[in-house]
């Protein structure tokens, strides 16, 4: 049987980027520059930024200036101006405290080589949601494999189908299979294995959940539970119980069962509707502080007694 032949991926620049941050490459230069002289990229991987964090980098610059480089390089667009690569926080930060000058090291490099960057950059960060990481992820090994997003995905998944035995051995080709381990290995946080399986499906995840994942407002074992909810207003109700409250896994869990043993009984729209709100309200009394305060105590056992006489 002839093996399918692929062309040899592109070359990864994750063990290279610190030739582009090194002082003493030629082919890099140090700086002050005016900041009204850079401008973000069209592309940027970096979508979220944490307000209060945002606020405690805008003092440390107020105190310090800025201890940390940006990375630039000259805009291909427009002579006298540069783009930024890496850095975007320090240049926000920068912006509202009204620095004039910001320190930058300029690096000549083409697109693909400043997205590269940009996106390695942004997988070091600690604050780096796991919608981001898998984003920034897929787009590296699109650029590492040369293949379209879509293409990559599909390859990722035929890979492992290869590895369960759905597919025969080697259909991949042992070049393409080397390049994916090779810039998983050089990223070192996790598998390829692991990526196409808890990571891919986070991509496909209602709007209203991916966006409050993309936030920092919820974590993605709690995103992937109310995701299975299938009813599109039960799930928003859950997913903004959940972040208004800060439910644990458990307890959003424990309301979903509620619902889905609802469902079950197939009761009206109506009905299915007054039973999410009882099963919702439940565990926000659950959580809150209306049981230390008597007066509150008492309203509610008033209410509790009217419930159990009707249940009756």
């Amino acid at each position: 049987m002839n093996r399918q032949k692929h062309p040899p991926a592109k070359r990864s620049m994750l063990n290279n980027v610190s030739l582009f941050t090194d002082d003493d490459d030629p082919s890099v230069k140090s700086d002050q520059l005016l900041i009204s002289k850079i401008s973000l990229p069209s592309e940027q991987p970096r979508r979220y930024f944490d307000v209060k964090k945002m606020d405690q980098l805008c003092q440390s610059i107020k105190k310090h200036g800025i201890l940390e480089n940006l990375i630039v390089r000259p805009s291909p667009k427009r002579a006298d101006r540069y783009e930024l690569i890496a850095g975007e926080r320090r240049y926000r930060a920068a912006k509202k405290v009204g620095l004039k000058e910001v320190p930058v090291k300029i690096l000549t490099i083409d697109d693909e080589q400043a997205l590269q960057i940009a996106l390695v950059e942004n997988l070091q960060r600690e604050d780096l949601n796991p919608v981001e990481e898998t984003e920034s992820i897929l787009q590296l090994l699109s650029i590492h494999l040369d293949k379209p997003i879509p293409e990559t995905v599909s390859l990722l998944h035929r890979m492992l189908d290869e590895v369960k035995g759905k597919v025969p051995h080697n259909v991949m080709g042992n070049n393409v299979v080397e390049a994916v381990e090779e810039l998983f290995t050089g990223l070192g946080r996790m598998g390829w294995k692991s990526f196409v399986v808890n990571r891919l499906p986070l991509l496909k995840l209602p709007s209203e959940i991916l966006e409050a994942l993309r936030g920092g407002k919820l974590a993605y074992t709690k995103a992937i539970a109310i995701s299975r909810v299938k009813d599109e207003q039960a799930r928003s109700n859950v997913l903004h119980e959940s972040i208004e409250k800060n439910l644990s896994l458990s307890e959003i869990k424990a309301i979903i069962n509620g619902l889905k043993s609802s469902a079950n009984k197939k009761v009206p729209k109506t009905v299915q509707k007054f039973y999410d709100r009882v099963s919702i309200v439940t565990t926000r009394l659950k959580k809150s502080q209306a049981w230390t305060d008597k007066n509150k105590r008492k309203q509610a056992e008033l209410l509790l007694k009217e419930l159990e006489s009707l249940a009756e």
